[in-house]
């Protein structure tokens, strides 16, 4: 109900730019030239074990953390979008699959809790994992959102954490679903976030997803793709 009602009054009432705060447009030029930049390869340090390979579009500051926020916490879902966009220009340098002959494309958001997802009125990583699925396919990128992971205990909440804590509170959070198995062999994997900032959700996903390939007859080890991630996590600044 409360991501409907989002929805319909983003139609009614005046809106401002999510990135920016400029009025009469969710989103400007500007800010949107924020997740149109060239995306990078991504390694927090330090970095967690079994961390896949990670490619984000843009760095967590600034407008691009606005934007996020705004769609992630305040449901600004026209959003979506964009950010799809930027995401879906993460998976394409992370698999080098821009087009053409390839195997389909399965991107696997990590799940939201189910009480930040009724909190929030939605699951922000699966929408933009799905509008990042469209815009692959508009550039004829076979991909999909396979509904593959889930949590298989409750977690505290990552504000506040530090690396080797968020590490903690993670080991053995998530699961691929019964019923999510057999899908694994369908594609190359591509676990994709919102954002990275210590890599310990991404890790964790990849765990999950590397735990259920035996049984499934998978071999190709997943990589991952985000919005954002921590400036610091970028290759060019840690040199």
């Amino acid at each position: 109900m409360r991501g409907w009602w989002r929805e319909i009054t983003g139609l009614v009432l005046p809106v401002a730019c999510g990135g920016c705060g400029r009025p009469r447009t969710e989103l400007c030029a500007e800010c949107a030239a924020e997740l149109a930049g060239e995306p990078s390869r991504v390694r927090p340090a330090p970095e967690p074990d079994g961390l896949p390979v990670v490619y984000a579009a843009a760095a967590y500051e600034n407008a691009v953390r606005a934007l996020l926020l705004a769609h992630k916490e305040r449901g600004a879902l026209g959003l979506a979008g964009v950010l799809g966009g930027a995401l879906a220009g993460a998976v394409r340098a992370v698999t080098g699959h821009f087009g053409g002959e390839g195997p389909p494309l399965l991107l696997v958001p990590v799940p939201s809790s189910r009480a930040a997802t009724a909190a929030r009125g939605h699951d922000p990583a699966r929408r933009i994992a799905f509008a990042a699925a469209a815009d692959l396919r508009r550039g004829s990128v076979p991909a999909r959102v396979p509904a593959v992971l889930r949590q298989r205990r409750a977690v505290a909440d990552q504000a506040g954490l530090g690396a080797r804590e968020r590490r903690r509170n993670l080991a053995g959070a998530l699961e691929v679903a019964p019923r999510g198995g057999p899908l694994l062999g369908g594609g190359r994997v591509v676990l994709v976030d919102d954002l990275l900032t210590t890599g310990a959700t991404l890790a964790e996903a990849a765990r999950a997803v590397r735990a259920a390939w035996p049984a499934e007859g998978g071999s190709a080890d997943p990589v991952a793709a985000v919005v954002s991630a921590s400036p610091s996590a970028f290759e060019i600044n840690r040199k």
